[in-house]
């Protein structure tokens, strides 16, 4: 069966909202084949051999790998962008990722060349309730007033999210829980945690300490039973399984490695 690891490098820091729009769905995703990462189709069959000892998500076909402890960039051939000399490495995003080297963080764009610094945005800034607007009680609870339509949510929760396709993320208490355009329960007040990052269409959940995705539509899409979950980049997610291997899962859940060792000649 296929799978692949979670690396939670500077790249999968929170992506501002925008990067969900940008990180379009990769031609191929990395692929475990032991200890050893490769690149898969979305077939899970092996295009770029397993020679690297960590391999990142692709955007716009470049992504980072990892040789020992260090990391470069190549392209969706297989063909070094950068060399590998990087101690951090993000995906590219807005045609930028950012790196460390020599214990300096700067970005880069695809052809390897550093930027100019630049303003990083507030992530509170980008955050706003695109649906309507809050409604707060009198003890301090929070409703909903949409700006289409005439459903209100009482005022009742702690506090609420927008999941930017018509959904809420709403808290009582120490639990979330899903509502639609209507005010309707579409998830029940259970969850642990809602983590949107970069990806607010396909928030990660914990559920009795597993962690598992939601839909567009605010449905299951993967069920909690990771212990750890990263933001759907590119169309594939970064997860870790109760026996503690890491890997990639697509949006249909569908895990993309092989706990065995590769036997093609590295």
């Amino acid at each position: 069966m296929t799978r692949v690891p979670l690396l939670l490098l500077l790249s999968v820091l929170l992506l501002p909202l925008s990067a969900w729009a940008q990180a379009a769905e990769a031609r191929l995703v990395p692929f475990r084949q032991g200890r050893q990462w490769g690149y898969a189709d979305r077939r899970g069959r092996l295009v770029l051999p397993a020679r690297y000892d960590e391999a990142g998500p692709f955007a716009d076909e470049l992504a980072w790998v990892r040789v020992g402890s260090l990391y470069g960039y190549i392209d969706g051939a297989g063909n070094p962008v950068t060399p590998v000399q990087y101690t951090r490495a993000g995906n590219f995003q807005s045609n930028q990722a950012l790196v460390e080297l020599n214990g300096e963080t700067f970005a880069i764009d695809p052809a390897g060349r550093r930027l100019p610094p630049a303003e990083v945005a507030d992530p509170a800034d980008e955050d706003p309730l695109e649906q309507g607007d809050l409604v707060r009680g009198p003890d301090g609870k929070v409703g909903f007033r949409f700006t289409v339509g005439t459903a209100r949510i009482p005022a009742i929760y702690d506090e609420i999210k927008d999941n930017y396709n018509g959904l809420l993320l709403v808290r009582q208490g120490e639990k979330w829980g899903v509502l639609d355009s209507r005010g309707k329960l579409v998830q029940p007040v259970q969850y642990d945690s809602v983590r949107r990052g970069g990806s607010p269409l396909l928030p990660a959940v914990r559920h009795n300490g597993r962690w598992g995705y939601l839909g567009p539509e605010g449905r299951r899409l993967i069920e909690p039973r990771y212990l750890r979950a990263a933001p759907f980049f590119g169309g594939v997610a970064r997860v870790q399984t109760p026996s503690g291997a890491v890997g990639y899962i697509d949006t249909e859940g569908r895990e993309f490695w092989e706990d065995t060792e590769p036997t093609a000649d590295k």
